[in-house]
Formats: C-alpha cells, structure tokens, sequence
C-alpha cells in the first residue's frame, strides 16, 4: 500500500483503479490473486489502439477496393480532405465522408461504358483506355442515339471486317486498281479514301463528314494517316484498321490531287457523258471548290460514282449539313438522326477516341486541376490577329461575355478577402489558346481580388504554343488533348470561326457562348451569343438549286438546315424546334 500511494503522488504516472472508479475492497481482491492493475489497464489500452488500427486500415482498404474501378482514377483515392478553417466545428468524420462522395461523383459521372449502345463491346480494353474510361470523365450524354443508328454501325463494322486491309476483297480491287482497271463484275465492297489535309480541327470534321457519307453510300472508309493520325485516335472498328496501307497504289499522289486533276469528279462531269471508266474518281470539297465540284451535293450527279470502286476524298470543310439537303438521303438521315443537332455528336463520340499517350495527358491534367472543382467553365480563344497578342480588347470580349451571362463572377475590388468562407463553390477555368496572355490576366484577376459571389475560381492552361504547328507531333497531341478536356467541361465559351471549339462542343454535348468576330480591333456588344445547337458550322457550302440548276439560298430550304451563328454564310444543322438565335 505504501508503494501504491507514492506512485499516486507522482501526477504523471496513471492513476490508481480507485480513481477510475474501483474501490479498495476490489483493489485488494486482485492484488491478492496477483494481478497488477496497472498492467491489466495498460493492456487493455494496448488493445483498443490496436483494434483502431486494424479498424482503420480496413476501411481504407475497402475504400480503395470500391474506387479501383478506373485505373487512371485511383490516385484520387489518396487525397487527403482540404484543410479546415480555423474555428470550424463540422464533425471530421462528415467531413472525410462527404469528401470522398464528392471526388466519386466529380470522377465516376455515369458506368454507360458503350455510351447506350453506341459503341461495340468488341475491343480489348488496355488498346484503347480512353473508349473504356471516359464515361469517368464526362457526365451522361442528354442524348441517346436512336436504335436505326446503332444497327447501322454493327452493320458498317461487319461490312469492315469483310473488305478492309488485308482481306481478299480488298487485294482484288487493291490488284485492279495498280492494272488501271475497273472490276469485271459489282461487288459489294467500294472504298472511301479520307485524305489526310489541313489543321487537326478541319481533319476531325471532315473525317467525320466522310465516315457518315460512307455509311449513306455502303462504302469501306480508309484513312490516309498523313504525319500522325495513327498517333492521335485509336483503331474505332473492332478486328479491322481502318487505316490506309502505306504501300496503297496511289498514296504518293495525294499530294497532288487538286481540282485540275483528269480524275477530279468535277473535271470527269465536264468531259463525259454521266459514267466513268477510271478505277477511281478524286473527290476536291475543299473551299477553294467550284461549281461543278459543290454537284456533289446534286442526287442526279452522285450516280455518277456509285459504281466507281473507289473514291478518294480531299476536305477542309464539315460538309454534312448539306448532305441533309439531298432528297435522296432524307429518310435515311432522318432514321439515323430523329435529333438533327446530335450527328456529329453521335459519330464523334464512335469515331475519335485519345490513344493511350495522348489519355494520359488528359487524365493527369483533369485529375491535377479540374476534378475537384464544383463546375468546369471551358474557354477557348482563337485569335485572328497575325499580331502578337494578348490584345485587350480581345480581353475585354472574354470577360464582358463571362460576366454578362453568368459563367463567371464579377470580382469585388473594394474588398482583400471572402467574409464568409463556409460553403464556398469553386470553379475551375480551362482556357485553351496559343497565347498565355489572357490566361495570365483572368488569373490575375481573380488572384488579386475576391469575387461578390464568394466562389473560388482557378484558372488553368494547358500549353501556349505562340502558333500553330500543323506539322509537330507534339503540337498536334496537346491540341487533340486540350480539344477533349474542353469537352468535358460544364459550360463552353468559344472562338466565332474556330473548328478547334466546334469538336469540342460537340464532343461534349455543349450549346457554347460563342463570341463574335472581333472588327476593327473593338470588343463587339454583345460580346457573344448563345449556339443553336451543339452541331458545327459547314464554312463553305454550295447555293445551289440542283433541279433549277440556278442559285438559292441553302439556308432556308428545310427547318433544320440554318444559317451559323458566327458565320452568316454558313450552314448548321438544329433541332426544327429552334426558331431563333438562344
């Protein structure tokens, strides 16, 4: 007993059983048996800190089971909860809980990996991560593609794998084709050449323009790899490339295939009497085209190439809306297309998916800026001042269309800090453009200044590349990359003229602020204008009447065919239901 109370005059030892509650009497009792109470009550503290731990560490490995699902997304599991302010009595468990809900739902949007059949469930998943993985990254589609389009595409990749590269089929024509010949007999298996030409935007369009006349006309489209193609989208038909063979007959000619060419379709019009004997016909839809090449766009002269093997097809333009035009594709279109306004929505998302180099810079640059945001705003900027920027009134137009219409908060210069810190929203900036100019401003300003919403924005910039590079590899995967993070944002603002935002919007299902064509080095007022659609505009589409066979105006000839937004010559696929400009 003496030893026992001297321990108790020491304050920083434990304290006796009878001050935790036990009385002498039952202190005596275990002494007499020999059990030391001290050691019984560090033993049991022992255990508790070691069910803790074990406890623990079963919750985080469950955690980190449960988010595994998409390998690029498993680093979220490893952050840690924000820091709290100070004073702030939420209870740390709630806390850590409602975090980890909100990185799920900023990481896994929806689990529709086909996108609602659009897609064929025929690839090997590590080729391609981006196809199996983006429906992380984006949130559903409004839009579901109609049952008529989803047949078709089983259908035109069943057609693929029987005459694409490397079958007998093709051998045949490829053999036909190097003897100047024509078969001797129709086959089933006629060929679509995408030439490779232009900037990465123009060819995103075009290609998908050529793939959707492919799929009207049963014909095989081969893509022209050009300097990178091969290196920007995966293989978007399963067990067969659709990429032209390098050692493909004519493939040196490219090059020079112009609207003066004897094979040009708008030449071979001229000269013959309404059928061809070459084995192959040069299609020239770029915008330098003229008018016997836009009769393309004319049902009575398309018979001219259907029993041509093969058609080879050089474009800078999005063509299909004037495709929507001719009577003998109506049906069809319609089937495909009940919504007018998704058609390149519903091919881009079948066609053109990131290869896995260029997924990784997508993912890392989401999951590094953008994931943990409450709202994603996208801005690209084009500028068409050959003048090095930034200029201010191209600043100007930026912020007084962000401001005006509610993407982004106006700043509050009379005070240094946000009084209210609880329940503050953030929003993430992604603005896309060659110059870090504007970046560096907009950054600035919501850096130095609070905003009168209390909202926290960041803002973020992938690349400035000075200018544009159309042949540098390098330059072509940052823009395919950024093009594809723009499509995952909530809300877009965009460039008038610029089919870097057009692939963008559509990918993402996004009706953008479009801001208008600067003049006179002067902001316009309005500064921009909500989009009809989420379609792209065709920059230079025919005005022809191809019955009359005198001018007209396209744009008016069926509801769901306009004139564009930010090109008043321009035409536009929209929903019947717009009858004006949002």
């Amino acid at each position: 007993m003496v030893d026992m109370r001297r321990l108790h005059k020491n304050t920083g030892d434990l304290p006796k059983y009878s001050d935790l509650g036990d009385n002498d009497v039952s202190r005596d009792q275990h002494t007499r048996f020999g059990v030391n109470p001290l050691k019984l009550m560090g033993g049991f503290v022992v255990c508790l800190m070691g069910l803790s731990v074990l406890f623990s560490i079963s919750v985080i490995l469950k955690d980190f089971k449960s988010n595994s699902t998409w390998g690029v997304a498993d680093a979220r599991v490893l952050d840690v909860t924000p820091p709290r302010d100070l004073g702030q009595e939420d209870d740390s468990l709630g806390a850590f809980v409602n975090h980890q809900k909100k990185l799920q739902s900023s990481s896994v949007e929806h689990e529709d990996k086909l996108l609602n059949g659009l897609l064929s469930g025929q690839f090997d998943e590590d080729s391609c991560l981006s196809r199996h993985q983006v429906a992380s990254y984006r949130k559903e589609s409004p839009y579901k593609p109609s049952s008529y389009l989803i047949s078709r595409l089983r259908r035109y990749e069943a057609l693929h794998k029987r005459c694409g590269p490397n079958t007998e089929s093709y051998k045949r024509h490829v053999a036909n084709l190097k003897a100047g010949e024509k078969p001797e007999e129709a086959s089933d298996c006629n060929y679509l050449v995408w030439v490779s030409f232009s900037g990465l935007g123009n060819r995103i369009l075009t290609l998908g323009s050529a793939f959707l006349y492919a799929l009207l006309t049963d014909r095989i489209l081969l893509v022209d790899r050009g300097v990178d193609l091969d290196d920007l989208f995966c293989e978007p038909f399963p067990e067969a490339s659709w990429l032209l063979p390098l050692d493909f007959p004519i493939i040196d000619q490219f090059k020079s295939l112009n609207q003066k060419s004897p094979e040009c379709f708008g030449n071979m019009l001229k000269t013959s009497n309404g059928s061809s004997s070459s084995p192959y016909v040069y299609l020239h839809l770029v915008h330098d085209y003229d008018d016997h090449d836009k009769l393309f766009f004319c049902d009575q002269d398309q018979s001219f190439l259907q029993n041509v093997p093969w058609v080879i097809m050089k474009s800078d333009n999005y063509f299909i809306p004037s495709l929507f035009l001719m009577p003998s594709f109506e049906q069809e279109l319609h089937n495909l297309f009940p919504e007018k306004e998704t058609v390149f929505h519903f091919i881009g998302r079948y066609l053109f998916f990131p290869t896995n180099p260029i997924w990784g810079l997508i993912t890392r640059y989401y999951n590094s800026y953008l994931a943990q945001a409450d709202e994603r705003i996208g801005i690209q900027v084009r500028v068409f001042d050959t003048r090095p920027g930034p200029f201010q009134y191209v600043l100007d137009q930026i912020l007084a269309c962000s401001l005006d219409n509610n993407v982004l908060p106006n700043i509050n210069p009379n005070e240094s800090f946000i009084t209210s810190p609880r329940n503050r929203k953030s929003k993430a900036v992604l603005l896309t453009s060659l110059s870090s100019g504007y970046f560096e401003k907009i950054r600035d300003m919501y850096w130095e200044h609070p905003t009168v919403t209390g909202e926290v924005i960041e803002v973020f910039q992938p690349s400035h590349e000075g200018y544009q590079q159309t042949e540098k590899k390098m330059h072509h995967r940052k823009a395919w990359a950024e093009m594809y993070l723009l499509s995952l944002t909530d809300k877009l603002i965009t460039s008038s003229w610029s089919t870097f935002g057009y692939v963008a919007q559509s990918l993402g299902g996004l009706n953008p602020w479009i801001l208008y064509k600067p003049e006179n080095e002067t902001a316009p007022n309005p500064a921009c204008t909500r989009a009809m659609s989420i379609e792209p505009c065709f920059h230079a589409p025919p005005f022809f009447d191809c019955k009359k066979r005198t001018g007209m105006d396209t744009g008016i000839v069926v509801p769901h065919v306009r004139h564009c937004e930010d090109m008043s010559w321009g035409l536009k696929l929209v929903n019947p239901t717009v009858d004006s400009v949002a």
